[in-house]
């Protein structure tokens, strides 16, 4: 018995010499990985982003190599990081509880009549100044002069037509995200500035270049657009027009010069009547906003205009909106109601979609600032 436990532990000791001299002579396969999951012990979960193991994990165990990333998958990643710093871009961290609110028109208005802008209001010129005949004429046979007690509120459209795009400001910033996602359908935030914005209608990266004679106010018309159900629809379906293959246009820099129609209108007291009876000056100036730029995608649409034909029609489109506000607001006012019915749209059923439409920087755009005042070469009726 001794002698047979002897030879057994001999035996016994023998093979597990020899194992493991062929462990020392042949090291275990995935070396590294273990010795990689060796150096994560003791380290805290939250300081492993700061080490170079779960990269070498992924990248390098078993001979994987990280294939080639399109350009395509970098710039989707780099505008979702950009999420992150939206907030930080206009002055200020989202809260967490309420990251990408959306921002109604009376909050944005209601912001601006408790922000002081005394400063703006200094550059404002209300009515516009007559002499001679014109003056004479204008008292004869021209609209009526807006009430006195409607003035202030007249003063503070025209005031926000003075201020601009103030990317420190959350308000600001808050309006431009709201626009961008009902007009697109997007769930999440976008960069303040970005390539986006041209997909869009704005020509550059930075909305706040294109608001030349309307400011704010061409944003808050915007905003108000697309914040009524009703409206919303309308907006969409000119956003759709607007990015028609052939007659294309871009519908934010559009939407600033029927801003700067809307500015002229007031000023020259075309809307005045409207405003007394309604004894009211906002929404009389946004309808009369809306009601002209669904004026002008319905001659954009029927009568086959591109955008080589923009400023002669928003010139004409001025002629009439100040000649007769009254039948553009009915007109919108029938929109409306089939709106709400489900009926068919004015603009009519069209496919707008061909080949992608090249971004707005792109087009050749006139607007109503760029054509001479007294220009008729090229009209045509609306």
């Amino acid at each position: 018995m001794n002698e047979n436990s002897c030879s057994f532990h001999n035996e016994k000791g023998l093979r597990d010499g020899q194992v493991e001299s062929v462990c020392a002579a042949y090291p275990p396969p995935y070396d590294k990985d273990t010795s990689a999951l060796r150096a994560l012990r003791g380290i805290p979960i939250s300081e492993l982003k700061n080490h170079g193991i779960l990269r070498a994990l992924t990248a390098e165990a078993n001979g994987w190599e990280p294939r080639v990333v399109s350009a395509e998958v970098l710039r989707a990643q780099e505008e979702w990081e950009a999420v992150d710093n939206i907030r930080t871009e206009t002055g200020s961290q989202a809260s967490a509880d309420q990251p990408g609110q959306l921002i109604s028109f009376s909050e944005a208005l209601q912001h601006f009549q408790t922000v002081d802008l005394s400063s703006f209001k200094k550059r404002i010129q209300p009515t516009i100044r007559r002499t001679g005949l014109a003056a004479l004429r204008h008292c004869l046979f021209g609209p009526p002069k807006l009430h006195q007690g409607l003035r202030e509120e007249r003063d503070l459209v025209l005031t926000i037509a003075q201020c601009g795009l103030d990317s420190q400001d959350p308000v600001h910033g808050q309006v431009l995200q709201t626009i961008y996602k009902k007009l697109t359908g997007s769930k999440f935030d976008c960069a303040l500035h970005g390539d986006h914005w041209e997909d869009l209608g704005f020509q550059g990266a930075n909305p706040a270049t294109d608001l030349r004679g309307a400011g704010f106010l061409a944003l808050l018309h915007l905003l108000y657009l697309v914040m009524d159900s009703k409206t919303l629809l309308m907006a969409q379906e000119i956003f759709r027009l607007s990015r028609h293959h052939i007659q294309q246009f871009p519908f934010c820099l559009m939407s600033v010069n029927i801003t700067r129609i809307a500015i002229q209108a007031l000023r020259e007291e075309c809307l005045s009547r409207e405003c007394n009876r309604q004894r009211k000056v906002i929404p009389v100036v946004n309808s009369f906003y809306a009601a002209t730029f669904l004026r002008l995608a319905h001659v954009w649409r029927t009568q086959q205009k591109t955008i080589a034909d923009s400023g002669f029609v928003l010139k004409d489109l001025e002629v009439l909106a100040k000649k007769s506000p009254k039948r553009l607001l009915k007109t919108l006012e029938i929109y409306l109601a089939g709106v709400s019915k489900g009926q068919a749209s004015l603009l009519g059923a069209q496919k707008c979609f061909g080949p992608q439409a090249p971004h707005s920087k792109d087009l050749t755009f006139t607007g109503v600032c760029d054509l001479p005042p007294h220009s008729s070469e090229g009209m045509w009726l609306i």
